[in-house]
């Protein structure tokens, strides 16, 4: 049995956020506090996708990168193989970190490790790579990965629960963190690295799209780099280098179009989740395939990318690329566009995350070099706004800026749970958090302490599944 929420005089079909009302006048709204109400209304679409006429002058936190990538004379220095620790090692970003450090020996180290609840694995790692200090989160389980390593020598320090994960992720030998955790739960790991002066190499999309306002303002204060280890924000930080100051015009994100995009759109309201889990390119996780097909990935990312480099959401864009080789473009102010290309493989961007400002070469078994013959043609078209709502509701949220883009965030994740779990048709997760944006109106927090970050999270999440429990009514399928 699938739900469906509340009925189509409420909603209609999924429609926009309306930031219309209130934005204009950022003094007389500062002037109440940090929280801000704003008119936001439920309305119908009525104008292209990219015709974006309302912008948010609220000054926001400084980008992680403004536009360009400069390397600092005074950069960290170390003996010997660049020390890491890793945070969330047993994931998919982890033990893929994992096997570039096993290929990399004489480059990269790990010093500490933290995981979840995979005792197995995170044992295996223990043994191989030798860390200090392990962490795992549930605590339960450490009489199990103390005994799994009690012939192992020598032995690492080995600590749980959430204070765990934060010795980790701010242990004094690391000079950088990998950030593989998922969620919130990987904030206050992520704030306390940079606090004790560790770069960061990002992905955790939670740090930006929820922490934004509060990291960035810390990562400066610290001198501290954040450096992006998904696909296109990594292929945005390649051809960002050499840029000069303001020489950044435009960013262009490139999406594969996930399991739907050569669906009509009549034909979505027919969506079982065994047919949203079949990405045509890449092979994730649910949670993420899910989003690829929504196109929820891609607005993200929009919002990530602001807050990286600075661009306005007016000079952000997303294209459609099918074949997933371009990786994202940009755009200089003499109408250059630059280009990062490269099989679909996520331990490129990883691995330059880890190396910058240096470029490690690597085995052509292990990565095969990028055959454009091979690869055949190159296609790119735009997005459709009637099958993707996700563009505008993170347009919207990005322009509200503050606590919004993270209650947008969390409100997805339940949305995709509760999909994944056949609680709610595929149509309604846009209907979800966009019902959720809406109830947090009243309640914006433009610059939003950690612990307020977190709250709104929360919240999100209890409110949008207390949609499915009261506004919902089943349909038969």
């Amino acid at each position: 049995m699938a739900l469906r929420i509340a009925s189509p005089n409420e909603l209609g079909r999924a429609s926009l956020l309306d930031w219309s009302s209130g934005l204009a006048s950022s003094e007389s709204s500062q002037s109440t506090g940090r929280k801000i109400q704003y008119g936001l209304s439920m309305r119908n679409r009525t104008r292209p996708a990219f015709e974006r006429t309302v912008n948010c002058s609220l000054n926001g936190p400084p980008p992680a990168w403004p536009g360009r990538a400069v390397v600092d004379e005074d950069r960290k220095v170390w003996d010997g193989p660049k020390p890491f620790s890793i945070v969330g090692s047993t994931g998919s970003i982890g033990t893929q970190t994992l096997d570039i450090v096993a290929e990399h020996p004489d480059k990269f180290r790990v010093v500490a490790l933290a995981a979840g609840s995979n005792v197995a694995l995170l044992a295996d790692q223990v043994r191989q790579f030798k860390p200090k200090l392990v962490a795992i989160r549930n605590e339960s389980l450490i009489t199990e990965l103390k005994a799994a390593l009690s012939d192992f020598e020598p032995k690492p320090e080995i600590i749980s629960g959430e204070e765990g994960i934060v010795e980790v992720a701010r242990h004094p030998e690391a000079v950088s963190v990998v950030t593989g955790i998922v969620g919130c739960a990987g904030l206050k790991p992520t704030v306390a690295a940079i606090e004790a002066g560790k770069d960061i190499a990002l992905a955790n999309k939670e740090t930006l799209i929820a922490g934004g306002p509060f990291v960035l303002p810390l990562a400066h204060k610290h001198k501290v780099k954040i450096l992006p280890a998904d696909s296109e924000h990594s292929a945005i930080f390649q051809c960002i280098q050499g840029l000069p100051e303001g020489g950044l015009r435009r960013i262009i994100l490139t999406a594969s179009g996930g399991a739907f995009r050569d669906w009509p759109v009549g034909k979505l309201k027919e969506v079982k989740v065994s047919d949203a889990l079949k990405h045509p390119n890449w092979n994730m996780g649910k949670k993420i395939t899910v989003d690829s097909a929504t196109l929820f990935n891609k607005g993200l990312e929009v919002i990530e990318a602001h807050y990286l480099y600075g661009a306005d959401y007016d000079n952000i864009e997303i294209v459609i690329h099918p074949q997933s080789i371009v990786h994202s473009m940009v755009e200089t102010q003499d109408s250059s566009v630059l280009a990062q290309l490269g099989w679909p493989d996520m331990r490129l961007p990883i691995l330059y995350t880890m190396s910058w400002p240096e470029r490690v070469p690597c085995s052509e078994v292990t990565w095969p070099r990028l055959d454009l013959c091979k690869s055949g043609s190159l296609t790119f078209k735009a997005p459709d706004c009637v099958k993707y709502p996700s563009m505008d509701l993170a347009y919207s949220a990005g322009r509200a800026g503050g606590t919004m883009t993270g209650v947008l965030s969390a409100a997805n994740e339940k949305a995709v749970e509760l999909f994944i779990e056949e609680k709610i048709s595929y149509l309604d997760i846009f209907k979800v958090v966009e019902m959720t944006c809406d109830k947090h109106k009243n309640e914006l927090v433009l610059q939003p302490s950690l612990e307020e970050i977190i709250y709104y999270d929360q919240w999100a999440r209890q409110y949008a599944t207390s949609l499915v429990r009261s506004s919902l009514e089943p349909i038969a399928v």
